[in-house]
């Protein structure tokens, strides 16, 4: 009797990445984080690309330089900025959690498990609420000079 193992169907594409079905709010901020850390890496390629190109000359490096302060490279630069503060504050809240802190003293085991969830959900409204206002001030300052 050698019978085959039953394979599941994880054939979801982009959609098993993406949906969220009955994750929480956690797990939309770890999606959130590993995208904008392939957008400062992505970023950090073509910074070196763009200052290699100061050996092409003087009239080359400015010519980079004004498109680079064109209005649509004004917006790229926001999100940009938007994309680090966020990774770096949601950083803090990973580590945060990680290292043991808003998790309460350990109780017994007993069913229903409580989830630590839920102890340190006010930590992760707070970093939050100062991302989105730190990206907020810093628009203000970037395209009201």
């Amino acid at each position: 009797m050698n019978q085959k193992p039953t394979a599941y169907n994880n054939r979801l594409g982009i959609k098993g990445w993406v949906y969220a079905g009955k994750y929480t709010f956690e797990r939309y901020l770890y999606l959130a984080h590993r995208l904008t850390g392939l957008g400062l890496i992505a970023y950090m390629v073509l910074h070196i690309v763009e200052t290699a190109n100061r050996m092409r000359g003087v009239e080359a490096w400015e010519g980079l330089m004004a498109l680079f302060a064109s209005w649509p490279f004004k917006i790229i630069e926001y999100l940009l900025f938007a994309a680090a503060v966020f990774h770096a504050l949601n950083g803090v809240r990973l580590l945060m959690t990680e290292l043991g802190f808003f998790l309460g003293k350990p109780k017994e085991p007993v069913y229903p498990y409580s989830s630590a969830i839920k102890r340190h959900r006010p930590l992760t409204y707070i970093i939050m609420t100062l991302a989105g206002l730190i990206i907020i001030l810093g628009g203000s300052s970037l395209f009201f000079p």
